[in-house]
């Protein structure tokens, strides 16, 4: 699911990725979700890696907390690439029926999540990668019971669902690249045309796809890979 998005964003550049907290090798039932918790673990990342001045890449919800990042250490970022995301989360839209729907969605996360029964977490996927194979679901589904627990998943959600930088976005003063799949069901290509306006000096790129996590083979990875490396070389040594 993500071999490919190491391998090729590790071709020509180092690469450096963490797991954001309660999900993956990050330490789980972490008392504090939030956004500015999720930036200061950004920032515990740089540090500890050293990092002097790099492109920070940001996907989905942490394209906020990249935008976020930019801003508080402009001398740290050279230039900024988000792919997926979006200004606001789904309760900070302030959509009656979109949360409506949302809430009904935490209430079988909370109680299905680690169900022997894939049937919510099939559901959950779709949403992702809708374009996938049986054998990409199959994946993804372990891949969920592995690395998030039950209560972590809903916890997660509900501090992405507030999120809102729409504030932020005029600040940022790093040339920055904003990509989206132009059928996600994650996060709609609206949210990343208004980050893209939004910026000053910001470009869009609008990609051929439905998948939030694009797959290995298709031809919008291809484009997202050739975008970024190219906007990586213009905006080397900034």
């Amino acid at each position: 699911m993500w071999r490919h998005w190491m391998r090729e964003l590790s071709r020509h550049n180092r690469l450096v990725r963490y797991d954001e907290r309660c999900n993956g090798l990050s330490q789980r039932h972490v008392v504090d979700i939030s956004f500015e918790t999720m930036l200061s673990d950004l920032e515990c990342v740089v540090e500890a890696t050293g990092l002097d001045r790099f492109t920070l890449l940001g996907l989905s919800q942490s394209c906020a907390v990249s935008i976020a990042y930019a801003i508080r250490h402009p001398e740290k970022v050279s230039s900024m690439i988000l792919y997926g995301g979006y200004v606001k989360g789904w309760r900070a839209r302030g959509d009656a029926g979109e949360i409506a729907t949302r809430e009904a969605a935490a209430t079988l996360m909370r109680e299905s999540w680690g169900k022997p029964n894939p049937m919510f977490r099939q559901a959950f996927c779709s949403m992702f990668i809708p374009g996938a194979t049986h054998e990409h679901f199959a994946w993804m589904d372990d891949l969920m019971l592995r690395t998030v627990l039950p209560d972590d998943a809903w916890r997660l959600q509900s501090a992405f669902s507030v999120i809102d930088v729409s504030d932020l976005l005029e600040k940022v003063r790093v040339p920055t690249l904003v990509l989206h799949a132009r059928d996600d069901n994650v996060a709609p290509v609206e949210s990343g045309r208004t980050m893209a306006a939004g910026i000053s000096g910001a470009r869009f790129i609008e990609l051929e796809s439905q998948n939030h996590i694009l797959l290995e083979g298709e031809p919008a990875f291809e484009e997202f890979i050739d975008h970024v490396r190219a906007f990586i070389a213009e905006t080397a040594g900034g």
